[in-house]
């Protein structure tokens, strides 16, 4: 009888040693990620928090943390000034207003281009380029970055873009970068600063993106203009028929409220 008990005891504690190491086990694997583990870990999507009227919003980064990386969102200064930009995944129809009411402003923009609108619409390209406007790196396809683990796969997507508009323009690409969605990591944002490449989020935006839910003119007016602020930059997209019809009114309402336009070449210079 004692031989049998001790022999169930001898069972049960080897069991009990088992079951702690195999503990152990999955408690180290579930504390000690993999490198794409750590890097999804740390992905955001870009946001804002208007918290006074007429003055810059809160980012979910700060702008001194970004300019580590040559990045920004904001210019922080009291001075009137906004940097217009268009995000432009594909051509529907709408850019060439666009191009007309910048035109008419003098307004100068930057176009964050996609590998497709290049492919597709070259003489927009080329336009936006012959009339003063800068365009920038918004990836060949248009990825979720934050999920790009590689420095190989990242200096793809931007460098195959940087090629395409060479080849189309006979111009090197100017080296503004801005993430597909607003998505990023920190390891992104160190990415692009070794590529050379300067970052730009965004103080000031609405949704515009839907080809068929566009905004009315008075929903547009009453963010545009409700929540601009100093040192704007400007995201809009140039697939919005709304943007298209009310961009020649919506510069001249800004410009009497004592803004004007400066391109983002003026913002980084000056940082």
């Amino acid at each position: 009888m004692k031989q049998t008990f001790l022999r169930k005891k001898y069972v049960l504690c080897a069991l009990l040693l088992v079951l702690s190491y195999l503990a152990g086990y999955s408690l180290a694997h579930m504390t000690a990620p993999t490198r794409s583990e750590s890097i999804l870990a740390e992905a955001s999507d870009w946001g804002l928090s208007f918290q006074e009227k007429g003055k810059a919003p809160v980012g979910n980064a700060q702008a001194d943390y970004l300019k580590g990386f040559n990045a920004y969102y904001v210019n922080e200064t009291d001075d009137k000034v906004i940097y217009l930009t268009f995000d432009a995944g594909y051509e529907n129809g709408n850019t060439a207003a666009i191009l007309d009411s910048l035109k008419k402003h003098q307004a100068p923009a930057t176009f964050f281009l996609v590998g497709n609108y290049i492919e597709t619409s070259p003489e927009l390209v080329k336009r936006m380029i012959s009339e003063g406007h800068t365009v920038g790196n918004h990836t060949f396809h248009h990825p979720n970055m934050s999920q790009i683990s590689t420095k190989e796969a990242f200096e793809k997507e931007l460098g195959d873009l940087e090629r395409l508009f060479e080849e189309t323009t006979g111009q090197p690409m100017t080296k503004f970068y801005r993430p597909p969605q607003g998505k990023y990591s920190e390891s992104n944002l160190q990415m692009a600063k070794d590529m050379g490449y300067s970052t730009f989020f965004w103080s000031l935006a609405y949704v515009d993106w839907y080809e068929n839910d566009q905004p009315s003119k008075e929903e547009a007016f009453e963010k545009l203009l409700g929540r601009i602020h100093p040192g704007a930059i400007v995201l809009l997209h140039s697939t919005s028929k709304t943007n298209a019809e009310i961009l020649d009114e919506l510069l001249t309402k800004w410009e009497e409220m004592g803004y004007r336009f400066e391109p983002l070449t003026h913002l980084v210079s000056a940082s």
